[in-house]
């Protein structure tokens, strides 16, 4: 066993009736939010429904459950945009909706959005109860739901999916459960290319835990004697100790199957190897360029008064993005969590292309917020429950007002 281990877990039943208060909480906030949005969509003579399921990535992701991939659009400029950009589970389980109900792609790919999201943030509570105790559960599930760009949860989009399964994962790995985390970094993997930071987080800690457990069984540079005989019975510590190896090693195996099984098709579906998956980014002008790009986009904003402000507004975001996370670092978080966030986080920043959908790609980043959490559990219920409600509002109507504008890409 490692320190990463040894609080159990609580029962199912017991899990749910704990994390009802944020699951409660959660769900009065998307409420609020998609209340807002048909309000904000039918003063402008838009159909709230058509901008949550049918734009953007939403057509994309249809149109693979629809008809397989294969299909792409060439642009004037000679850019290439294919849909073998997307991963396929969220476009699986839309069809797999459609298979047994009469609903649309579309209206899979919002049901399990729905779903997903509740699932993400019964995630988000089990892991922040776990490490900080309940009342940061509850505050971190709504920081979550309270995100300027939080209403991407109730899109169409895998945003909600990939968060679902990411944070139940970390929880996985925070309560030693190896052989489930492995599952969930797959299929975290065959969501979002950003599936690489889940495993990231199982192989690192892992390793760790590996490290640590080779120390604590060797005390004092103790060695196994050469005199023992090859047939001698493990005792139980030495057996728990292979069976606990043997779960670590079999979730460090399955981890990364969903992000290399897919990069390797699209390598062998479009006759390009192993790297074909960067030639299709490359045909959305989309790469990893260490965030060269996007610090010139920012710096481009500089040229004109008012558009010097969003340069201001930039830096800012991003300072604050690159504070929490050393908060998080200064306040021990567990080393999974800085792992996952950490990828996430350079992912989405130094991508070298669609810079307003940054937001949008730090969505599941989710121990950002766990400082925080922490600092609303130090004020008073009313007073926090005041901060929460008041951000609530802002977010709801930012996000009437963003989806009815340019929204994400």
């Amino acid at each position: 066993m490692t320190d990463l281990e040894t609080r159990a877990a609580p029962s199912r039943a017991g899990a749910l009736r704990r994390a009802a208060p944020a699951l409660l909480g959660y769900a009065a906030v998307r409420a609020l939010g998609l209340v807002a949005l048909a309000l904000w969509s039918a003063a402008r003579d838009k159909n709230a429904y058509t901008l949550l399921t049918a734009r953007w990535d939403a057509l994309w992701y249809t149109r693979v459950a629809e008809l397989g991939y294969g299909y792409e659009v060439r642009l004037a400029n000679g850019d290439v945009h294919s849909n073998l950009a997307f991963f396929p589970l969220l476009p699986w389980l839309e069809r797999l909706v459609t298979a047994v109900s009469p609903l649309s792609y579309a209206d899979g790919g919002f049901l399990v959005s729905l779903f997903a999201s509740l699932a993400a943030a019964w995630g988000i509570f089990a892991v922040a109860d776990h490490v900080y105790g309940r009342r940061a559960g509850v505050c971190a599930v709504l920081l979550w739901a309270v995100l300027p760009v939080g209403i991407v949860q109730s899109m169409a989009y895998s945003e909600s999916l990939f968060t679902a399964l990411a944070a139940w994962a970390l929880y996985a790995v925070l309560t030693g459960r190896w052989p489930v985390a492995g599952v969930l970094a797959l299929l975290a993997g065959l969501t979002r290319p950003v599936g690489l930071a889940v495993v990231a987080a199982v192989w690192v800690t892992a390793l760790v835990s590996f490290v640590r457990d080779r120390r604590a069984s060797e005390p004092d540079g103790a060695r196994i004697a050469p005199s023992a005989p090859a047939s001698a019975s493990l005792s139980p510590a030495a057996s728990a100790s292979a069976s606990a190896d043997a779960s670590r090693v079999l979730g460090m195996l399955l981890a990364p199957l969903g992000t290399a099984g897919y990069v390797l098709w699209v390598g062998h579906h479009t006759g390009k190897g192993p790297l074909g998956y960067l030639d299709v980014q490359a045909g959305w002008r989309n790469g990893f360029d260490g965030g060269y790009a996007f610090a010139r986009f920012v710096a481009e904003k500089f040229t004109s008064f008012p558009s010097a402000l969003a340069g201001v507004g930039l830096i800012v975001g991003v300072a604050s993005v690159i504070w929490l996370y050393l908060v998080g670092v200064r306040q021990r978080q567990p080393l999974p969590l800085l792992v996952y966030t950490g990828v996430v986080t350079a992912l989405a920043l130094c991508a070298s292309s669609y810079f307003g959908s940054k937001p949008r790609l730090l969505v599941p980043a989710f121990p950002l917020l766990l400082p925080l959490a922490l600092a609303l559990t130090r004020l008073r219920t009313r007073r926090s429950a005041l901060v929460l409600g008041s951000v609530a509002v802002a977010s709801a109507v930012y996000g009437a007002f963003w989806l009815n504008g340019s929204g994400p890409p």
